[in-house]
């Protein structure tokens, strides 16, 4: 599936829509060079699950943000994984990330070209390119049966 965002208020509303059809367990994995957008969209995600955006950063000198969110009427952890300065695939394992992202949460990596061999089996890939000054290619494409049905879900309300 792809999807051109005209401006920032657009991809967040991207966000927010693949928000309201996530469930435990979900992971996203998204890609793209620097400012293509990947933090805009997860700011808008974060807003659609309750937490305000001031609260919602790039943990580029973080590895790891994590969030309380309820998603049907469960309250899980919301992981935001932030890859791009990742030094080596060491740092992943230290930080116990299977552990997280094979979990109940959601998981949400950006920079996930960075894995490598750890990238997951099953995820929503979600790909953003710079098309132009406002816009952005988001194209979304699922690898596994639980993405699938995130990617379906998603499908019906876009």
């Amino acid at each position: 599936m792809e999807i051109i965002s005209h401006s920032v208020t657009q991809t967040k509303n991207i966000g927010r829509k693949i928000a309201q059809v996530l469930e435990p367990g979900n992971i996203l994995c998204l890609f793209g060079e620097f400012g293509s957008g990947k933090t805009v969209l997860v700011k808008g995600m974060a807003l659609a699950l309750g937490i305000p955006e001031r609260q919602v950063s790039s943990p580029s000198f973080v590895l790891l943000r994590e969030y309380k969110v309820k998603i049907k009427k469960e309250r899980i952890p919301f992981y935001h994984f932030d890859f791009y300065r990742l030094e080596n695939i060491k740092q992943i394992i230290d930080i116990g990330y299977e552990e997280f992202i094979y979990s109940d949460a959601v998981s949400v990596i950006e920079w996930a070209d960075r894995l490598g061999r750890y990238l997951p089996k099953d995820y929503l890939e979600v790909k953003l390119s710079i098309k132009g000054k406002n816009q952005r290619i988001i194209e979304l494409r699922a690898h596994g049966n639980n993405s699938k049905t995130l990617l379906d879900r998603f499908s019906l309300r876009y």
